[in-house]
């Protein structure tokens, strides 16, 4: 079965980067957006970011605009915003497809069960979190409006930097 190291997709500033290169690390893959009520939760991002700081973890941001045209920017403007205004550290992709016809081939192995074994649930929103283990493997997701820093949250993430 593939894991989330097949998959390279593109940094905010254009770059191909292989997720191969976050093998032994866990992953919080969210997919976000600078116009929604949920962007405070990029400020939240960067508080759980700097908890694990150091230890076998990352953030994967993912903009996109698939929900009420909330990411109106584009490349630079974004990585800017979320600089400036929620002072983000972790890794930033370009905006992408999270659902529909054109929808990025990661998040179509995010989502599907049939291709990541566990998870069966596409992004209902905005700030849709995907929990991946050390191995690649897609373990949880946490809906939208769910805190990056709720107890549950992080009680899952320290299991996984655990084993």
């Amino acid at each position: 079965m593939k894991n989330i190291h097949d998959f390279s997709v593109k940094t905010i500033t254009g770059e191909e980067k292989s997720l191969s290169d976050y093998n032994g690390k866990v992953l919080l893959i969210v997919n976000t957006a600078s116009k929604c009520g949920l962007t405070p939760q990029l400020r939240e991002m960067q508080e759980l970011y700097e908890t694990f700081k150091g230890q076998a973890f990352e953030i994967l941001a993912f903009p996109s605009n698939n929900f009420a045209g909330q990411e109106p920017l584009e490349g630079k403007a974004i990585q800017e915003f979320c600089s400036l205004e929620y002072r983000t550290t972790f890794p930033l992709f370009d905006k992408i497809d999270v659902i529909g016809l054109n929808r990025d081939p990661l998040y179509s192995f995010l989502s599907s069960k049939k291709e990541n074994g566990k998870v069966n649930i596409s992004p209902k929103w905005n700030f849709q979190k995907y929990l991946v283990n050390k191995k690649g493997e897609v373990i949880d997701y946490f809906l939208p409006i769910t805190s990056p820093t709720s107890s549950s949250v992080i009680k899952k993430i320290e299991k996984l930097i655990a084993q």
